[in-house]
């Protein structure tokens, strides 16, 4: 009997020592699939997304090597001078739907992306305004778009056209400054202001790695099949505190017209876009150095336009456009926020329009 109870025992602890055995190899299988499996299957998926974007959405415009990238321009409308648009630090010449067909029913007008941004390959060059106002200027003599020109910046743009038109004066007809930063407000730069700067990289980078693994892609198709909940979650966990500003910046891109929503989600599925604003938010600390040797606009017509409504309203606009320069007129536009071409692209059509309409006398 004694014998007997040894013998179940032994079946017993056998049994234990199995289920044990597998659950352990079990764990290290799953572990396996996670870390390898998981996210080679990402990667492939990400690939395969990407080469059916490419046949989907070819870009609207041409590319050209300029300055060491393969940038985007698009083109329309016939005239002098040429206006050019230069989008936002994250932004795409999608961001001007609105506003260039409009001015393309009276002037040539350019909309472009800069490297990693839109159709535009990624680059590994410093995002500063100067040497984005060199590398436009190569763009636009590339593209075959002599001067002289009016150029329309949006927020970080404006930096870019300012010093272009600094660099290049004789070239500089007119400035649209839509919105612009004021890089005065970070020069120097309060702990805060860094600690935003530096929260700000971590999370590009981040969406770099996620969207590599096809983990943007993947969460943007199910937000376009209209299933919240997913995307929502990985918006919170991968942004946490910037998921409010992931949200904002996609309801702007809801002002745009709806055909155009896909384009820009494939866009944003890319790893470069992300890189992309990871390198302007790392340079904008020595973007701000720069503009404070950038003289004021001294015989430069500008168009200033400011956001009426929103936290970002300027609290001085008349002694701001004052500081300026003084060829500087001054629009409040009330019904706008910091996307002015979104919200009123009217006023910017007008803006550029009276800069055509006087004589225009580059320096």
């Amino acid at each position: 009997m004694g014998g007997r109870w040894v013998v179940v025992a032994g079946h017993a602890a056998t049994r234990r020592a199995s289920v044990v055995n597998f659950m352990y190899h079990s764990f290290f299988l799953w572990l396996a699939f996670l870390l390898v499996v998981l996210p080679l299957l990402g990667v492939l998926y990400q690939r395969w997304g990407a080469r059916r974007d490419a046949r989907r959405y070819p870009p609207r415009g041409g590319l050209y090597r300029v300055a060491g990238e393969t940038l985007h321009l698009h083109a329309m409308g016939r005239g002098a001078p040429t206006v050019v648009l230069e989008a936002g630090i994250s932004a795409s010449s999608l961001s001007w739907m609105l506003v260039q067909p409009a001015i393309a029913q009276f002037a040539r007008v350019v909309s472009y992306d800069r490297a990693g941004l839109g159709w535009s390959e990624a680059g590994a060059a410093p995002c500063t305004p100067s040497r984005l106002a060199a590398t436009l200027h190569e763009l636009l003599q590339a593209s075959g778009h002599a001067g002289p020109y009016i150029l329309v910046g949006h927020s970080f743009g404006a930096l870019i056209v300012r010093t272009f038109a600094a660099r290049f004066p004789h070239e500089t007809a007119g400035l649209v400054l839509v919105d612009p930063f004021r890089p005065e407000e970070w020069w120097p730069a309060t702990d805060g202001q860094r600690a935003m700067v530096r929260h700000g990289v971590r999370l590009a980078r981040r969406g770099q790695r996620l969207a590599t693994l096809g983990v943007v892609r993947g969460s943007l198709g199910l937000l376009a099949g209209g299933r919240h909940l997913v995307p929502r979650l990985m918006n919170r966990l991968s942004a946490g505190r910037g998921a409010g500003i992931a949200e904002r910046l996609t309801g702007e891109i809801r002002k745009l017209p709806r055909e155009v929503w896909p384009v820009i989600a494939s866009h944003w599925s890319h790893p470069k876009a992300f890189q992309a604003m990871a390198q302007h938010l790392e340079d904008l600390p020595s973007s701000v150095e720069e503009m404070a040797a950038v003289p004021p606009l001294h015989g430069v017509p500008t168009q200033l336009l400011l956001a009426g409504r929103g936290r970002g309203m300027h609290p001085s606009p008349a002694a701001y456009a004052a500081r300026l320069g003084p060829q500087v007129t001054l629009t409040v536009a009330q019904g706008s926020g910091h996307w002015i071409q979104l919200d009123e692209p009217e006023l910017v059509v007008a803006a550029v329009r009276a800069l055509i309409s006087r004589p225009l006398t580059p320096l």
